[in-house]
């Protein structure tokens, strides 16, 4: 399974970003979107920024998985 995290861009340097999201840091390519910003929101994938999101999108997401965070562990049921 593949997962693109919302981070947010906190600097650049030539084709890199340090991106950020609750205290996590991480550094990522910007060679596959368009004119990468400090302060834009992109989805990070395998160490590359693969989309620009708008912000309340990736709050929502964020918040989706800050919720599955706190959920208790149910073990899956074999039918």
């Amino acid at each position: 399974m593949c997962l693109a995290v919302p981070m947010k861009i906190i600097s650049l340097e030539a084709d890199s970003a340090l991106c950020e999201i609750d205290d996590v840091r991480r550094r990522a390519s910007v060679t596959l979107i368009e004119d990468p910003r400090i302060g834009d929101y992109v989805l990070v994938h395998a160490g590359y920024a693969i989309e620009k999101l708008i912000e309340k999108e990736a709050e929502e997401t964020l918040s989706l998985f800050r919720e599955m965070s706190q959920a208790p562990e149910t073990p899956f049921e074999i039918l």
